[in-house]
């Protein structure tokens, strides 16, 4: 038995580099997932030997524990109000797009690795999901903005289709080890994803009146209290034999929707805690992988990945986004961020655990086609939306000496306002600008200083105001900006 201790201090270390590692993702351009899996692999068997994992069953509740969180976490992050345009081609992607990208997938493993058709199809349901972890961390870490609501949609796709993945491979595992029809996953689908939607909406609505209703002495225990909610919903939800994942998701989204006292307590603390379940996850997936193993299916793993990236996801996509009004280059820019990560890592511990056929061979063709994906696709989404001119430019949030929390008590939010360069307010005051009723100006931010304002404060170039106010009354004074703005230009 290793002493406490010694796990502690090599899970610190782990965790440590793993964190620092993130400054170099930041220079390169290397999504820090690639980083993480390189670590935990160098820590392995065949690397310093410093870590020996050898548990399947380890990593496949580790990967389930850490998907849980992010994918709520990404639900958290995600307003109805950016989803609900999208919630049209979303679904068909995380749907239909993922059975496609499976069935595509499925015909060719047969060809190129000569296995049975379940098999084939077990291996395209394992790797036919876009990752919630890999696709939150590239858009996030490399601040990358798409025109149109593309990134809520790619960000949609991404949280919502792992429970399609989830029940495809589960049941594609059934079917192998009892012989039965595949007709047979039918009404088990609607079944599950039918009880996820239910229950996750019911366990969202007792948990926003929790939260809203219940006064805890310590701010502290709101997120504690949602984590506890989070794997109720999840756990309660499979016992029921609905759908986990898709509660979850659904508990986050419902839950982000709502104002709320202390939810920017709960944002930060999930961001937090995402990123943790991140690094957990990819450095114990690596650490269970051996490299010889992986690299010894380097041809069929090329070509797996050569037809997911160039024929089944894009296929797959194209035949979903049919009947939407949706550009060509914004088409294959969603085919282009098929992004994998830890999720067909996980999945392909299923059939580890089960004892199917192949499975050894599965596992490891997985984890290449992975590093393929982040590696080309990963290191390459910016570069793509350049070239296909889908992309914005994403402004970097600013981190202000105050917050302010919006709820339903107070209808107002704490919101940047620039004056620009040519702006005619430049060199006048507070005073002169005639702010207009509603609008309290708080802080005014130039360069690294804050000012306290004052009816004298000159206004100047690059100031941002900190505009406390309606959406309503702030538009006004917004528009009076840009209109002097526009009327010197």
């Amino acid at each position: 038995m290793i002493p406490i201790e010694y796990i502690l201090l090599g899970s610190a270390i782990l965790i440590f580099f793993s964190v620092l590692s993130s400054k170099i993702t930041d220079r390169f351009a290397i999504p820090s997932l690639l980083l993480f899996l390189t670590i935990g692999m160098l820590a392995g068997k065949e690397g310093l030997g410093l870590v020996l994992f050898k548990s399947h069953w380890a990593a496949e509740s580790i990967g389930i524990t850490a998907l849980i969180f992010i994918i709520f976490t990404g639900g958290l992050n995600t307003h109805w109000r950016d989803i609900n345009p999208i919630l049209g081609p979303g679904l068909a992607l995380s749907t239909f797009g993922l059975l496609f990208t499976a069935l595509i997938l499925g015909f060719f493993s047969v060809i190129i690795l000569n296995v049975s058709p379940l098999e084939g199809f077990l291996l395209g349901a394992v790797l036919s999901s876009t990752d919630a972890a890999a696709v939150f961390n590239i858009f996030r870490s490399r601040r990358i903005g798409f025109k149109g609501g593309l990134r809520q949609l790619l960000e949609f796709e991404s949280g919502s289709n792992d429970p399609m993945a989830v029940f495809l491979t589960v049941g594609i595992i059934g079917l192998m080890k009892n012989n039965a029809p595949i007709q047979t996953l039918i009404p088990v689908f609607f079944m599950e994803m039918g009880a996820g939607f239910v229950l996750g909406l019911l366990f969202a609505r007792a948990t926003v009146i929790l939260v809203k209703k219940i006064h805890l002495q310590y701010e502290g225990l709101y997120p504690t209290l949602i984590l506890a909610m989070v794997a109720l919903t999840y756990s309660v939800t499979n016992i029921l034999h609905g759908n986990g994942f898709l509660a979850v998701y659904i508990l986050g989204i419902v839950l982000g929707s709502h104002d709320f006292l202390h939810k920017k307590v709960l944002l930060h603390f999930y961001e937090g805690i995402a990123w943790l379940m991140q690094i957990v996850m990819f450095l114990a997936l690596g650490l269970l992988v051996l490299p010889s193993g992986v690299f010894s299916h380097i041809l069929p793993g090329l070509a797996i990945a050569a037809v997911l990236m160039f024929v089944a996801r894009p296929l797959s996509v194209f035949i979903c986004l049919l009947g939407f009004n949706m550009s060509i280059p914004k088409k294959v820019m969603v085919s282009w961020v098929g992004l994998r990560g830890a999720a067909p890592i996980v999945l392909a511990t299923f059939p580890l655990l089960a004892g199917v056929p192949h499975a050894g061979v599965i596992f490891n063709i997985v984890f290449f086609v992975v590093l393929t994906s982040i590696l080309i696709q990963g290191t390459s989404v910016a570069l793509v939306a350049n070239w296909l001119n889908v992309s914005v430019p994403v402004e970097i949030d600013r981190r202000h000496p105050l917050e302010f929390e919006k709820t339903e008590a107070i209808d107002a939010m704490l919101t940047d306002l620039l004056i620009p360069y040519n702006s005619e307010v430049i060199g006048k005051t507070i005073y002169d600008l005639r702010v207009p009723d509603g609008n309290l100006i708080v802080l005014i931010a130039r360069g690294d200083k804050y000012l306290v304002p004052s009816g004298a404060t000159a206004l100047q170039g690059g100031d941002v105001m900190l505009v406390l106010a309606k959406d309503t009354d702030y538009a006004k004074l917004r528009d009076i900006v840009i209109k002097l703005n526009a009327a010197i230009t």
